[in-house]
């Protein structure tokens, strides 16, 4: 059974949103948040970004039903950030963003923390502290 693409019709035709689109509002929206350290695609992803190409969807799903969607989004938190506060300051924007960009009501806004990144200052305090234990 093929899902029916959400369509805004009007007197001059049809537009149609891919998912592609609604995943780069997405990010965009997410990435802009402070706290936020990067979107997480995984391993294949974050390889082709090394070689050049920017994704600025990478590290999210997004599921549309009708004129509703929901979205996954995969990311990386800076250390020393409250993950609960960042998560859903990611919800709103990203939320936000979609809704006001694209017209579709978003259900839901699912966050996943798959790590932590620490900045170099942090990192190096880190170390010395472990070090001088």
């Amino acid at each position: 059974m093929e899902m029916k693409r959400p369509e805004i019709a009007n007197d001059m035709g049809v537009v149609r949103i891919a998912d592609e689109v609604v995943s780069t509002v997405a990010g965009l929206a997410a990435i802009e948040v402070e706290g936020v350290a990067s979107m997480s695609g995984g391993w294949g992803t974050d390889l082709v970004e090394k070689l050049g190409k920017k994704n600025f969807g990478k590290g999210i799903r997004v599921e549309i039903n009708d004129q509703e969607t929901s979205i996954d989004i995969f990311l990386s938190i800076m250390y020393g950030y409250p993950i609960p506060q960042v998560a859903e300051n990611v919800q709103k924007e990203v939320r936000s963003a979609v809704e006001m960009m694209t017209g579709l009501n978003v259900k839901a806004v699912n966050v996943h923390i798959v790590s932590v990144a620490m900045n170099k200052a942090a990192a190096e305090e880190t170390a010395s502290d472990s070090e001088a234990e």
